[in-house]
């Protein structure tokens, strides 16, 4: 379908979508002088601060570091990568490079990257209150079914440490793999006390996955 009848968008400036759908890939091959990037950083932007205003209203109990930890539930990779799925934003990128080439790593990295590129064109064409009502149609019902997209399990270790006066350190293990396709082995240690070993695409995801193993041999509860 139609990306402008899909979203009810009346376009006043359609280059602004094909610039949020342009990967530096293709942008390369056919010697253009504009990727999503750009767009990518302002959607971030604007995305955070739609989620921000709503948890804002919709938790008036909530302190600063609650709504924090909220917002990052519903801003993370993981919640990008599910709502870019879930709109077929992927049925619109522009690419070179074959997807059988690509790592992994690099095909989320990106469908996450077009839905805030999308928005951030959104953003720039239509306007703020656009921008709020397509978030409020495709983010918020994920906010109100109280959807777990990211459980920040090293603030969990991290917390416990403090209560209990315990020094909670990481350590790398291990790294293989081609510079752009790398993987990690972190282990976390208590007191000097290895609690687990995490295998991550990156140093903060092995890192997670360490302090999960943690969370789960001492059985800390974890937003």
């Amino acid at each position: 379908m139609n990306l402008f009848e899909k979203f009810d968008i009346d376009s006043n400036n359609q280059l602004l979508y094909d610039i949020a759908f342009t990967h530096g890939s293709y942008a390369t091959l056919h010697d253009l002088d504009y990727t999503y990037e750009r767009l990518e950083f302002l959607g971030d932007s604007v995305l955070n601060i739609i989620v921000s205003e709503y948890l804002y209203n919709k938790y008036p109990q909530y302190e600063e570091g609650m709504l924090t930890k909220l917002r990052a539930n519903y801003v993370c990779q993981n919640a990008l990568i599910y709502y870019s799925h879930e709109l077929g934003l992927q049925d619109y990128l522009k690419v070179a490079a074959d997807e059988s080439n690509l790592t992994h790593n690099e095909v989320l990295s990106i469908t996450a990257d077009i839905f805030e590129s999308f928005l951030g064109a959104i953003f720039l064409d239509q306007g703020m209150e656009f921008a709020k009502d397509y978030i409020s149609k495709y983010v918020f019902p994920h906010i109100d079914e109280e959807k777990v997209f990211f459980r920040d399990y090293k603030s969990a270790v991290k917390e416990y440490g403090d209560a209990e006066e315990l020094e909670i350190t990481y350590q790398m293990i291990n790294e293989y793999g081609v510079p752009h396709d790398k993987t990690f082995f972190i282990s976390i240690l208590i007191d000097g006390e290895e609690m687990g070993i995490g295998k991550g695409k990156n140093k903060k995801e092995a890192e997670q996955a360490a302090a999960k193993i943690a969370i789960e041999k001492l059985n800390i509860r974890c937003f």
